[in-house]
């Protein structure tokens, strides 16, 4: 994994959802945002969701990434602790927010371009989010 000071600056995201309990992909295209702040970088996503049968929305996402002892860890805007991501260029990570988990794998072999792969899983939840990061020109 690159050093926390690496993800500083601006990316392009692509997300794409394979929602396999709605039956139907979503896709989501935009920016996320890495800058200084509250002891760690502060990353800040905003883009278009785009849903099958449905008009585009605007959609927004923040969290918190700080340097751990193992890593990074990440945390929810409201300051919750979320994962940790740990050495190595395709580290694993679980979140279990009962009664759903979340999985999710890292890819940083191709650094700077990197993905977030999660597969999400519980009584209503069955998906697959993947998305990819590159360094926004």
């Amino acid at each position: 994994m690159p050093d926390l000071e690496e993800f500083v600056g601006d990316w392009t995201l692509t997300r794409e959802i394979r929602d396999a309990y709605a039956g139907q992909n979503a896709r989501f295209d935009g920016r996320a945002c890495f800058s200084p702040g509250d002891g760690g970088l502060m990353y800040v996503e905003r883009g278009v969701l785009c849903l099958p049968g449905q008009a585009p929305m605007t959609a927004e996402r923040q969290y918190l990434w700080r340097q751990g002892p193992g890593g990074v860890e990440v945390f929810f805007n409201d300051g919750r602790f979320f994962h940790a991501i740990g050495p190595g260029d395709r580290p694993e990570a679980m979140h279990d927010c009962a009664p759903d988990r979340y999985h999710v794998r890292y890819d940083f072999a191709q650094w700077p371009r990197w993905t977030s792969v999660w597969q999400v899983s519980g009584p209503r939840k069955d998906y697959v989010m993947r998305s990819d990061f590159a360094p926004a020109g």
